[in-house]
């Protein structure tokens, strides 16, 4: 059986190296180069990239329960109440009472907030336009459809409890 690790040193693919854990060798070294350039372009900025991950979430979806945001972040409930505090105590966040749940927080952005997210959000689409200049227009449309499918085969194993860590599968 191939492991990822057997193609750790490997530059490139040939026909025999075409396995299913060579791709997710790729689609994992691509993630892992994506977050270091990510966490670079963040830190003057005072975030990591799961804050800021955190921070666009609300910028698009409006305020929600801090079990909804962990889901969309891709962390744990757990750590996600830790990112909450630390980003309300930053003044990016804010939490109020769920006026038809009085038991929820919600949490959205503050004016702040968003001032970071406008300001860091250049930043971040620069490192994805790069990714993505690196192929022609039908190459990028068949390459980001292919990660939704991909993502579409395996988020029901993780909501079934098949996965573990802090990848918890979910829309963005």
């Amino acid at each position: 059986m191939t492991r990822v690790t057997d193609h750790a040193e490997d530059d490139g693919p040939d026909a025999s190296d075409v396995d299913a854990p060579l791709t997710l060798y790729l689609v994992k070294r691509l993630e892992m180069v994506m977050r270091a350039l990510m966490d670079d372009a963040l830190r003057p900025h005072g975030l990591t990239t799961l804050q800021y991950t955190a921070l666009t979430v609300l910028e698009r979806r409006g305020e929600l329960s801090s079990a909804q945001l962990a889901r969309r972040s891709f962390v744990t409930p757990q750590t996600m109440h830790e990112m909450v505090r630390w980003l309300e105590r930053h003044e990016l966040v804010h939490r109020r009472r769920d006026e038809t749940n009085r038991r929820v927080l919600l949490i959205g952005l503050t004016r702040r907030g968003r001032e970071v997210v406008a300001t860091c959000a250049p930043l971040i689409d620069a490192l994805e336009r790069r990714v993505l200049d690196a192929m022609n227009p039908g190459e990028r449309l068949v390459f980001r459809e292919c990660l939704e499918r991909g993502h579409a085969a395996l988020a029901p194993l993780v909501d079934r409890g098949a996965g573990s860590g802090e990848s918890a599968a979910a829309e963005s």
